[in-house]
């Protein structure tokens, strides 16, 4: 049996080289009756598109996927013995399950690996927008020492943080940051008020009441046709002038350029990032003005990553695709088809 791995970080080193050495995890789970294969890097980048591609997926047992996209085409290459596409992450918008189900071929995600890593990430953003903490780290680094750069913050313990998205994230992040604000709420149409006030979090139903009443707006939710581009021109006027906004989850979730023209309006007091559409802000120009500017904080999609959670994911990816190699049976956790 094959296993193919489409783009799997974690196998780089530090030159940016696949190393087999580094797949321990994997040569235990697999055995000696699994071959995997690690993917093909080219430019610095792994390749995952065009006929080099669907060459190296072709006839695969089962195909682990990142960030690459599950298209028609991969699986149509992987060909009919193709038992199962595993998402080596939590989001399902590269992940395609429709096109899965459509084809018979199992598929399943890890959706709860990373909750105190995201939470965390979370609210240190929130926080470093707060107090101002990236503009003095650059201040004082750059020979200036201004105790007022980058403007005098606010009290929080006055102020009403607001929640989009309450799934497992959304409730780690709640406690987290309950201590540092006065009250905390929360839209989520799937989710009932009385499990967020078993967090103490009062539910708004609509987006708008959410947006009108907090002075801090954390972006948790997933992406889907649903939420897609949710914060935009519109949402934004409805914003509580001066809230600051941060998103630890997709970056389809946000209009970049509408959030731009906020920061530059007062509008937006802040704005911090994990994640952007296209995935390197760089790549445009209203992200390049974004990084810019000082009331904005961002990482490199990296509010998932731990020592910890990335061993967990692995083992965990590799398991379930052994169990259904093996056993024939449906992946023993985290499946959408």
């Amino acid at each position: 049996m094959r296993v193919v791995y489409t783009d799997p970080n974690w196998a780089l080193d530090g030159e940016g080289l696949v190393s087999r050495s580094r797949a321990e995890i994997e040569r235990e789970i697999y055995g000696d009756d699994t071959a995997f294969d690690l993917g093909i890097r080219e430019n610095g980048r792994f390749v995952t598109e065009g006929s080099r591609f669907l060459d190296y997926v072709a006839e695969a047992d089962a195909v682990v996927v990142y960030r690459c996209d599950v298209t028609p085409e991969l699986l149509e290459r992987a060909g009919p013995d193709c038992k199962v596409v595993a998402r080596q992450g939590v989001g399902l918008d590269n992940f395609r399950p429709e096109l899965l189900r459509e084809r018979g071929v199992y598929g399943f995600h890890v959706p709860d690996y990373c909750g105190d890593e995201v939470s965390t990430h979370a609210a240190a953003l929130l926080l470093a927008l707060e107090r101002g903490v990236c503009v003095q780290h650059a201040l004082t680094r750059a020979n200036r020492w201004d105790p007022a750069g980058g403007g005098v913050p606010r009290r929080t313990s006055s102020r009403t943080l607001g929640i989009v998205g309450f799934g497992r994230i959304g409730c780690a992040t709640s406690r987290k940051l309950q201590p540092f604000y006065a009250s905390v709420v929360a839209h989520d149409p799937y989710v009932s008020s009385d499990l967020m006030a078993s967090f103490g979090v009062r539910k708004c139903g609509e987006l708008e009441e959410l947006l009108r009443s907090a002075d801090a707006i954390v972006l948790l939710a997933q992406l889907t046709p649903e939420t897609q581009e949710l914060v935009n021109e519109e949402t934004l006027a409805a914003t509580k002038p001066g809230a600051l906004l941060v998103n630890a989850a997709r970056g389809g979730l946000v209009d970049s350029a509408a959030v731009l023209e906020a920061l530059r309006s007062g509008r937006l007091g802040g704005f911090a990032s994990d994640v952007f559409s296209p995935e390197d802000p760089n790549a445009t120009p209203e992200g390049r003005e974004l990084l810019a500017r000082d009331d904005v904080v961002v990482t490199a999609h990296r509010a998932f990553l731990s020592v910890e959670s990335e061993l967990v994911l692995r083992r965990r990816v590799a398991e379930g695709v052994a169990h259904v190699l093996r056993r024939g049976e449906p992946p023993p956790f985290g499946r959408v088809a």
